[in-house]
């Protein structure tokens, strides 16, 4: 009877089961992401490093809720909501022996005794206050607006120490345009007034108004007023002995034209325009650092002109000897941008990291406060540009003190980025960590003996979480998982919160103690049924050799049975210095399943960490220097000719399709290699480099007006007569990153070429990162379509 019932109830749908994926479709597999199932994000742990809380989704509901799970259990619960609050570990500032902690919150200053466990709120005020620090004398400094204040821990006086001031110092400008008749009226008031002739005297032996008003002060000496004038403040940092302050003084570019993004589905009905980006080549902000010596009362510009090397000029000026020989009689110095200065704990020392505008050259820097010049600790110089993990021209990277003397870094010196100590009272520098593979992050543990990094050693595509000693010595694996581990380290170091992911496995989060050996425990399961119901592919992780002979790692996802012409296809990812072949589930989790559904449909697709591509070191990096198109395009055409060799593929019937960088390489591709490629599929692409952005531009390309061959050589718009294949093009209307004026100007060009084998797909609401199912849909069964029609007859 039970049996008959079971078969009744499966018979009529009275019984459900989850739906199942296959076969896959395009419908299924662009829908809302959250019909995967939605993977624990926002990890943070308590201050008492007993729970870590975690935002999750898996009942699918309508927004992600507050979990938490005990650091010893495996078991996720659901916590109310804000109950984290109070209770998370804050990012405290602490002094010399970590007793004491301060920290901002809602925009005040709060001072927290770690041996009490006492609180004390010591500013309550409508403004912000914000980036509170001991100094060597006890005293809390913090900033307010502008200025800094310091308060005295035991007396509760509060003092301004610096004294900005917006505009310019009054009579500064008038000065330098004083007329004959200026002068007159000036000597005439002074003869007529008392007021004036006292006035006068006054500013002439510093007196300051306040003291005439109520009982006067017997300290009548006032800040030195600070003048910004026209510039922005920003950087305002003190010395730990509260002598030094050091600050930056920003001229806004100037005669910029700033782009605009029309946007024409408005709820207003009228065509409204969004405020875009500038182009590269545009005017960049100019910075310059100051110090205010407050013993001496005195204010001078930091020398930049001491830096070593300040003055080389790029090598790619060769190319244009008439501007070589120009620059080289100019002898100027590079603008730079610098971080810092970062005082040791003692403020016997400061380092300030700086990069030069062009972007060859990063240099970790000993600053003399007192002359506001500088020592070199270590130059980078790289003739395409500088980069690579813990390494930027934006941000001073991974750095930091070990100790009163020794000072964390991380180089390329060797062609990948390692963990580098350098000595600054002896000049002395240490590799800590070493080989062809890359240190990807570095957290140094709290009480500076260890550095906790993860690092691809084991393979390109593997991320694992290390340890190693300060002074050097035996890197310690600490976990162990094939894949991506991201790791949350608790407050107290022993436990890893770690977010893990496989090829087709997108992240969970286990737990594990922070010990080499310790097994990794799973806390959620986040993948839906339907989901879990098609079994999805693990690439082959290949690699093959380029026609430069350089290693190119690469995914294959085989058909199980491939169509009678078998046909393929090369999936470009985005972003450029980007990484996509590894062990965990991709950011482009849509073309992942896309490419499964290829696979199933009789296609083989490889997916190419392509010259340019991140994880492989220096020269890989930088491969595509002023050739973008160029290496970063031929390894896409070896990559094909490893699938006809390896893979069995018909060299006549290869497509391939990218988003933005890959959208790119897909046109360049269609047009320089038109014998290789029959249909490509470019997305949100850039067709022309000189109107993309600056910072990601000028590093590869340099700039326009000052090198025109890079640009002519790696815009696909210059190529578009070769166009022979098959090309379906596709943007959205209102891309504030890649403009839809890009792919305007291309079509425009095509037009006038008469060429006839491409269409152009627009979607109006969509910007760089589509976000509507339908348009993700409707671009990918267009992509499909066209392979369909090209690459199967």
């Amino acid at each position: 009877m039970k049996k008959y019932l079971l078969l009744l109830l499966l018979c009529t749908g009275g019984y459900t089961f989850a739906q199942q994926l296959a076969p896959l479709t395009v419908e299924k597999i662009m829908r809302d992401p959250k019909w995967i199932g939605m993977a624990p994000a926002n990890f943070r742990w308590t201050a008492d490093s007993k729970t870590l809380y975690f935002n999750w989704n898996p009942e699918n509901k309508t927004k992600e809720e507050l979990f938490k799970v005990s650091a010893t259990s495996s078991k996720p619960v659901k916590a109310a909501e804000k109950e984290d609050e109070k209770l998370l570990s804050l990012n405290y500032t602490y002094n010399a022996d970590r007793s004491l902690g301060l920290v901002e919150k809602s925009g005040d200053i709060y001072l927290q005794n770690f041996k009490t466990n006492k609180e004390t709120r010591l500013t309550n005020t409508q403004e912000r206050e914000s980036n509170p620090v001991f100094l060597t004398n006890g005293n809390v400094v913090y900033q307010l607006g502008d200025n800094l204040f310091a308060v005295d821990l035991k007396s509760a006086e509060t003092k301004q120490l610096s004294n900005f001031v917006k505009g310019k110092k009054a009579g500064r400008a008038e000065s330098k345009s004083v007329t004959d008749q200026d002068k007159w009226l000036k000597a005439q008031q002074t003869e007529l007034f008392d007021i004036i002739k006292k006035r006068n005297a006054e500013a002439k032996n510093g007196f300051r108004g306040r003291a005439r008003f109520g009982n006067p002060s017997t300290d009548t000496k006032t800040l030195k007023e600070l003048y910004t004038e026209d510039k922005f403040l920003n950087g305002v940092i003190i010395s730990p002995n509260g002598r030094f302050i050091s600050y930056k003084l920003t001229t806004p570019a100037q005669n910029n034209h700033n782009t605009i993004v029309p946007n024409y589905i408005t709820s207003s009905g009228y065509t409204e325009d969004i405020p875009g980006r500038t182009k590269v080549g545009e005017n960049e902000n100019i910075s310059q650092g100051f110090i205010y010596d407050t013993q001496r009362d005195t204010v001078y510009a930091i020398q930049t002109s001491t830096i070593t090397g300040i003055k080389d000029l790029p090598d790619y000026l060769k190319d244009y000897p008439k501007e070589l020989d120009t620059l080289k009689k100019k002898n100027a110095d590079r603008p730079v941008n610098f971080f810092g200065p970062l005082w040791n704990d003692n403020g016997s020392s400061a380092i300030v990291v700086a990069t030069s505008t062009d972007n060859k050259d990063r240099w970790i820097l000993k600053l003399d406060a007192l002359t506001g010049r500088f020592s070199l600790i270590d130059r980078q110089r790289v003739e395409a540009w500088i980069g690579g993990p813990g390494i930027s021209g934006f941000y001073q990277g991974s750095t930091g003190w070990i100790d009163n003397n020794r000072f964390y870094y991380q180089s390329e010196a060797t062609g990948y980025s390692h963990l580098y100590v350098a000595n600054v009272a002896t000049g002395d520098k240490k590799q800590l960590t070493s080989g062809k593979w890359e240190v990807q992050s570095v957290q140094l543990s709290k009480d500076r003996s260890t550095f906790y990094i993860k690092a691809n050693k084991e393979h390109p595509g593997i991320t694992n979480f290390f340890k190693i000693s300060v002074n050097g010595g035996e890197l310690v694996q600490l976990t162990t998982m094939k894949g991506l581990n991201d790791i949350t380290l608790s407050p107290d170091e022993k436990y890893l919160a770690i977010n893990y992911s496989y090829m087709n496995k997108p992240g969970e989060l286990y737990l594990q103690a922070n010990k080499a050996g310790a097994k990794a425990i799973q806390v959620t399961q986040s993948t839906s049924a339907e989901f879990n119901s098609y079994q999805w592919r693990e690439p082959d992780m290949v690699t093959f050799k380029n026609r430069y002979g350089a290693d190119i790692y690469a995914r294959v996802y085989k058909s199980d049975h491939p169509h009678a012409n078998h046909p393929a296809v090369v999936f470009v990812h985005g972003a450029g210095y980007l990484q996509n072949v590894h062990f965990g589930w991709s950011t482009y989790f849509r073309e992942f399943m896309f490419n499964n559904l290829l696979a199933d449909n009789g296609y083989t697709v490889i997916d190419i960490d392509y010259t340019g591509s991140s994880g492989y070191g220096r020269d890989h990096r930088t491969g595509i220097y002023r050739h973008m198109g160029g290496k970063d395009l031929t390894d896409q055409a070896d990559g094909v000719k490893f699938l006809v060799e390896k893979y069995g593929v018909n060299p006549k019937h290869v497509g391939l399709y990218g988003g933005s960088y890959g959208g790119f390489i897909t046109l360049m591709a269609m047009f320089n290699e038109p014998d290789v490629f029959a249909s490509g599929a470019a997305l949100r692409s850039v067709t022309d480099w000189a109107h993309y952005n600056h910072g990601y531009t000028s590093n590869i390309l340099n700039e326009p007006y000052n090198d025109p061959i890079a640009y002519k050589r790696s815009s696909p718009i210059y190529f578009a007569d070769k166009l022979k294949g098959n090309l379906l093009m596709a943007h959205g209307m209102v891309d504030v990153n890649v403009h839809f004026q890009d792919i305007v100007r291309l079509t425009q060009r095509f037009i006038e070429l008469g060429k006839n084998n491409w269409e152009l797909a627009v979607y109006p609401v969509e910007d760089h990162g589509f976000v509507e199912p339908s348009s993700w849909t409707d671009e990918y069964k267009r992509i499909f379509k066209l392979y369909e029609n090209t690459l199967k007859k």
